[in-house]
């Protein structure tokens, strides 16, 4: 059966919330898709898609016992949905490319394709405030490769006296964090900063240093499935172990830190060559509660050890 005539039955035959939900999940399922971008199959896929396109809450899927989900559609809503799951179907595209929106932190961001989707488990670090690694509330925070400045509007929420740089070397990523900082009300507390790392941030010192950056090996470069090849290659590559960049960072980030400040950066699945790379170096990594892996914590102190040493 082709799609436009799936595109057509699901229009004319099919009624309510729920049809629309089943009849998206079942056309992932056939498809093949992958998911990674916010859900992990494809019932929580359709779900995601057929309340955004209803301008339902994000929590809407909590309300399906008081009936909601029984709800009739007219044609033009039932339309946009068909629209909309035939467009992720052909196309790959990840789900919040389509609606351009993402949710972190359980805060809502625009994207597109000049950013990666949100999806770091920094998120429950920053929701415990870095409890393990700050003795005071920081006045000064860094978000390295800040992308759509997910991490750094988090951050200053998190944190609600402390200024936050959301530096990038992609001025069209800027341009999306700039947008979201905008819409969250935080352009007095959160600066998109375009710089190669540490480059243009001459004299500025930092209490603690978040960083999501590129950190995808050449390996599972080549592996990644379709819908991550629609998000910025140079938001994900860095090498042939990963972690090019992370060099460059954990290099100069001592004279970036507070005497008592910390890095904490995330590397995936890269955490695998960290060790043959820096050995030595002593890393704290993460334990991470509700999934993920592959963030590290290192202090000042243990880099200026290590590269005194080791220079």
């Amino acid at each position: 059966m082709t799609d436009k005539i799936y595109l057509e039955e699901a229009i004319d035959d099919l009624h309510s919330i729920v049809d629309m939900v089943r009849w998206a999940a079942s056309r992932f399922n056939d498809a093949h898709l992958y998911f990674g971008h916010g859900t992990d199959n494809a019932w929580d896929e359709a779900m995601a898609l057929v309340g955004h396109a209803l301008h339902l809450p994000h929590e809407w899927m909590l309300q399906m016992q008081s009936g909601l989900f029984q709800a009739r559609l007219t044609r033009s809503e039932r339309e946009k949905i068909a629209e909309q799951v035939l467009k992720r179907v052909q196309t790959r595209l990840p789900l919040p490319y389509i609606t351009n929106q993402a949710w972190f932190c359980d805060l809502p961001f625009y994207v597109d394709e000049r950013v990666l989707i949100p999806r770091s488990p920094f998120a429950e670090l920053i929701k415990g405030r870095f409890a393990n690694y700050l003795d005071a509330p920081p006045a000064q925070l860094l978000d390295m490769c800040t992308g759509g400045g997910c991490i750094a509007i988090a951050l200053a929420y998190a944190f609600e006296d402390a200024t936050v740089d959301a530096v990038d070397i992609s001025s069209e990523a800027l341009e999306v964090a700039d947008y979201n900082i905008q819409e969250h009300g935080l352009t007095d507390r959160v600066y998109p900063i375009q710089s190669d790392l540490f480059s243009e941030l001459h004299g500025q010192v930092y209490d603690l240093i978040v960083s999501n950056p590129p950190y995808v090996d050449a390996e599972d470069m080549a592996d990644l499935p379709d819908e991550y090849r629609h998000e910025p290659e140079l938001a994900l590559a860095a090498g042939n172990d990963g972690l090019d960049l992370v060099e460059i960072m954990l290099r100069e980030a001592p004279n970036h830190l507070a005497d008592n400040g910390w890095m904490l950066v995330e590397v995936g699945n890269s955490e695998v060559h960290m060790a043959a790379r820096f050995p030595g170096l002593a890393l704290n990594w993460v334990s991470l509660e509700q999934g993920g892996h592959g963030i590290f914590a290192v202090s000042k102190s243990a880099l200026e050890t290590y590269w005194n040493n080791k220079d």
